[in-house]
């Protein structure tokens, strides 16, 4: 019979090392029942593996679509006084590099944090170690008003172990002493004017921070920081400057002919009209004149 421990078949001990020989000569018989099932991909042979002194496996690669790695396991057997033998069983296993389903886990231990939505329901499993019994009412109203005022009108409390698992996942989280923020801090959240302590045992370690530009809302420990502490000050010189930055390259440079150079080259196209107009005007006197005395 196939023995699987996650894997093919194995040999549980020494003695089961050597087959007899009309169990590893069986071969051909274990090959034709694999093609006989009528499944396909019956590929190489693998070699053999005896399981006891009537027993031997022997294993094919299964050549099958989504099947990488899985091997064709055929069991015969054999009586200790028979001289041929007879196929036992048929199995599909995964091989050493099989591509396999991961280990079944309850449902209860897949929930991670976050899993919760609105609407949803998650009881506590029984017996949970993080719970203890809490105050139980004793009718008289004044005891139980008191009781509700200091916190004990409850079923069930916080055990020590749930106190301690829980600080110490605070302390390990995101808003812990050790994250890369608080590294980073001025100063810690204990000494910060918007740190809240918690009530009760975890006062001296635990608080929430109260400030809506940092961890606003979130249980911080103590020694946790971050660059929004109330005694942060800003170095000199910071902040936005005044006016903008002046970029040469966005200002397109025209060249600008000088005022006195306009002047002047105005002047003399001016001095050059009014002389040849002068001109003109002297040569038709002289022409007049000249028509005259001949008359």
């Amino acid at each position: 019979m196939v023995r699987q421990t996650g894997g093919v078949s194995v040999a549980s001990s020494d003695e089961r090392a050597v087959a007899r020989p009309v169990l590893t000569d069986a071969v051909e018989l274990a090959r034709t029942a694999l093609v006989e099932l009528q499944e396909g991909g019956v590929g190489d042979y693998l070699g053999v593996t005896s399981e006891d002194v009537c027993a031997a496996t022997h294993r094919f690669v299964a050549d099958l679509p989504g099947y990488r790695g899985w091997q064709w396991a055929v069991v015969v057997a054999a009586d200790p006084e028979s001289d041929h033998a007879t196929v036992s069983e048929l199995a599909l296993l995964p091989g050493p590099d099989a591509l396999v389903a991961p280990e079944w886990i309850p449902w209860d231990q897949r929930i991670r944090p976050g899993d919760l939505s609105a609407g949803d329901l998650l009881a506590p499993p029984a017996g949970d170690p993080r719970l203890v019994p809490g105050y139980v009412a004793t009718g008289d109203p004044e005891i139980d008003e008191v009781a509700l005022e200091l916190g004990l009108g409850r079923k069930q409390a916080m055990s020590l172990e749930g106190r301690v698992d829980a600080a110490q996942r605070w302390h390990d989280g995101d808003y812990g002493p050790d994250s890369e923020m608080a590294k980073a801090a001025p100063s810690t959240c204990g000494l910060c004017g918007f740190y809240l302590p918690l009530a009760g045992s975890l006062h001296a370690s635990f608080g929430v921070c109260g400030n809506e530009l940092a961890a606003d809302g979130h249980v911080v420990d103590a020694m946790y920081g971050c660059g929004a502490h109330s005694d942060t000050l800003l170095p000199s010189g910071a902040g936005s400057p005044q006016f903008d930055a002046y970029d040469d390259g966005a200002v397109e440079v025209v060249e600008r002919v000088q005022a006195g150079v306009e002047s002047q080259a105005g002047v003399e196209s001016q001095a050059g009209v009014e002389s040849q107009a002068g001109v003109e005007s002297r040569a038709d006197v002289t022409e007049a004149e000249e028509s005259a005395s001949t008359s």
